[in-house]
């Protein structure tokens, strides 16, 4: 198929792309890297009247450490954040999650924050932002603010953002002292979407208990799934194989409400969830235990 007729425009600069996004709110649509935008518009499941094309601002590029975690440009590549030595330094779930995404032709040429912004919730992306506490830069010709991961996802493949407005950077805090993070899923083949997600962070206190479990799951629900019960049930205690497998049940039978579709029950949903849960549990307080020695 192919897409509704468009007007389309490549603007030089940011200043640029925000006029435009006021000029034809509702009616605009960026684009970043073009990876989930483009097919939808072939399937015609997304119709915008005009595309503003955002593969000119550099300025929305780059990666940076700075002196409170980590700062990327929206329009930083898939590929490049995977590559990032500073990525890996500053964000290594972050880091260890990018293989995972799609196929190395879809990270050459998708951008963090196009994935961001799309919200599919089998992506990895928001999950792991989710569990990292990152914070959302937008913009709009009327401004800047600030929106915490927490609060940017609010429904299926939507988000805060404003129809005027652009997500133009990401930043991570640096990582928590004796915190082990870790991520885990299971697809029919490497490169497709999850059937489940797991992405989390486990801190140990001085004596080894457990002091905050953060977890974030992906494709069990209408966007990223932020779980409480296993950090309830594991606070002050050890993480002994035994904890890890009853925090993995709570989960699993009390935080979410997986869908059932062609590709997965929600049953089986349900038993990968406790088998990533746990795995992604020990892992990350193996990870802590050995950050605090």
């Amino acid at each position: 198929m192919k897409p509704a007729p468009f007007a389309y425009h490549r603007p030089a600069t940011v200043e640029a792309a925000l006029h435009l996004l006021a000029e034809h709110a509702g009616e605009a649509k960026p684009l970043a890297g073009g990876q989930s935008l483009i097919p939808t518009m072939n399937f015609r499941l997304s119709q915008p009247k005009v595309l503003i094309d955002l593969g000119d601002l550099d300025e929305l590029r780059g990666i940076q450490a700075g002196r409170h975690g980590l700062h990327i440009g929206a329009m930083t590549t898939h590929a490049a954040v995977e590559a990032s030595p500073v990525v890996a330094d500053l964000a290594p779930l972050l880091a260890e999650t990018m293989p995972f995404i799609a196929h190395p032709q879809i990270r050459n040429r998708g951008t963090i924050g196009g994935s961001l912004a799309h919200a599919d919730p089998a992506a990895e992306l928001p999950a792991v932002m989710l569990v990292l506490r990152a914070q959302f830069g937008l913009l709009s010709s009327r401004g800047h603010r600030k929106v915490k991961a927490a609060d940017f996802y609010t429904g299926l493949f939507t988000t805060a953002l404003e129809p005027q407005e652009l997500l133009a950077t990401i930043e991570i805090p640096k990582p928590e002292k004796r915190t082990g993070y870790a991520f885990a899923e299971i697809a029919r083949r490497h490169g497709d979407y999850a059937l489940v997600g797991v992405a989390g962070a486990v801190t140990l206190d001085r004596k080894g208990l457990c002091d905050g479990v953060r977890l974030a799951l992906l494709s069990v629900g209408d966007g990223p799934v932020v779980c409480t019960g296993a950090s309830q049930l594991m606070a002050g205690r050890a993480p002994t194989d035994d904890l890890i497998r009853e925090a993995a049940e709570a989960v699993a039978a009390k935080d979410i409400d997986p869908p059932s579709d062609i590709h997965a029950s929600a049953a089986y949903r349900r038993q990968l969830t406790r088998v990533l849960v746990a795995r992604v549990i020990e892992q990350a307080a193996a990870r802590a235990g050995g950050a605090a020695k």
